[in-house]
């Protein structure tokens, strides 16, 4: 664990969710089973991260290559992997733990969703784990040969507004949007009303959960106003967006609803991920953008201004701060209070959560039917 916390905080990660582990004063290896984990400051936050990737357990003589000689200690072992094309997984002889029901996985990637679903109809797959357009499951009806498996992600499509720069700099401009927009239509349209409205960067899923439909309810005529008030009746946005089909189809909706209170959001669909994350989420040069937000708890990003939103409000800050070291009544009690905060000043605006859609061969079972963590659990597979 001393090592892996440390290969962790080291110049051997580069991604940015090592600083989830910033808070990490030392670690001492007190026996060959346990370890002492001094924090400079109390986080509920690190607890909650030691179970995503960052707390993932390596051992020092299984690192030097790891893109090419894959190392680990579960149920599975790897027994080859393609770039770009499968990883195949092998159930792991000796394993302390019960052997899997299914002895070998393979998990492909397809770049074009109709290859997909033309591979599952031909017996080429058997599982799309991750539907990426809802009409896509028109070929599936009435076919006794799948079932659709429909649940909840805590993937946010938000409508990121640059909050320190351009017209959405203003919390009018910012408000005015949220209240143009009929989140329902865009779910409906978008993804054929499957999913969730979400008010803010909390899914139902967090502890600290609260609906916020009072806030910035569905409202032309007080847009218009709010643009009215800013000075910018008439007002022309870089719509900046990830070309993904999600993204692609809310914008399209997105766009309508503005032109109605008289704005001019000009979609540009961006190479995701390069181009969107050098231009958009590093350089933060956009007006609006959309994007899905997976990872779990991510409402903590509000607390950091050189996030892609650029949000900076020092009310928010504290009470981020003040969750993450107090007891877990006072986290609830704090994130709820940043949740409503952030839906009062629009930082952003949550189209709708979306929802995990699977199709699969009848007889597979042991697939969740929510998805609300990096997780993927092969060991519960299983045929009918």
């Amino acid at each position: 664990m001393r090592f892996s916390i440390e290969r962790v905080k080291s110049a051997d990660w580069t991604v940015s969710l090592k600083s989830g582990m910033d808070v990490v004063e030392s670690v001492e290896a007190v026996s060959p089973t346990q370890a002492r984990v001094t924090l400079s400051r109390p986080s509920n936050n690190w607890l909650f991260l030691m179970t995503t990737r960052i707390g993932a357990m390596f051992d020092p003589s299984g690192v030097a290559d790891l893109a090419n000689s894959p190392v680990g200690t579960g149920p599975y072992e790897v027994a080859s992997f393609r770039r770009g094309d499968a990883l195949v997984l092998r159930a792991r002889d000796g394993y302390w733990g019960e052997r899997p029901a299914i002895g070998e996985v393979t998990l492909r990637y397809f770049d074009d969703p109709t290859a997909a679903t033309n591979a599952l109809l031909t017996d080429g797959i058997d599982v799309i784990g991750t539907v990426q357009a809802p009409e896509a499951l028109a070929r599936f009806d009435g076919d006794p040969r799948f079932r659709v498996i429909e649940g909840t992600t805590n993937g946010e499509v938000t409508l990121a507004m640059n909050n320190a720069t351009g017209p959405t700099a203003d919390v009018r401009v910012r408000r005015a949007i949220a209240t143009a927009i009929d989140h329902q239509a865009v779910l409906d349209t978008a993804w054929a009303g499957r999913g969730a409205l979400v008010d803010t960067m909390v899914p139902p899923t967090d502890p600290w959960y609260e609906p916020l439909p009072d806030v910035t309810p569905y409202d032309p005529a007080a847009a218009r106003t709010l643009l009215a008030e800013a000075g910018t009746p008439n007002l022309t946005l870089r719509f900046r967006i990830a070309n993904l089909p999600y993204a692609v189809a809310a914008a399209q909706v997105v766009q309508s609803q503005l032109a109605a209170v008289g704005i001019d959001a000009r979609i540009e669909p961006m190479e995701f991920p390069a181009r969107w994350l050098e231009d958009v989420f590093t350089n933060a040069d956009y007006d609006l953008s959309i994007v899905a937000h997976v990872e779990p708890r991510d409402i903590t990003t509000f607390g950091n201004p050189r996030y892609y939103w650029r949000y900076a409000n020092p009310e928010v800050a504290r009470l981020l701060a003040a969750a993450d070291a107090g007891s877990p009544d006072e986290q609830v009690t704090d994130l709820r209070r940043v949740g409503r905060i952030l839906a009062q000043d629009a930082a952003a605006d949550w189209l709708f959560l979306i929802p995990n859609l699977m199709v699969v061969d009848a007889d597979v079972r042991g697939l969740p039917d929510n998805r609300v963590g990096e997780a993927l659990d092969l060991t519960t597979l299983s045929r009918a």
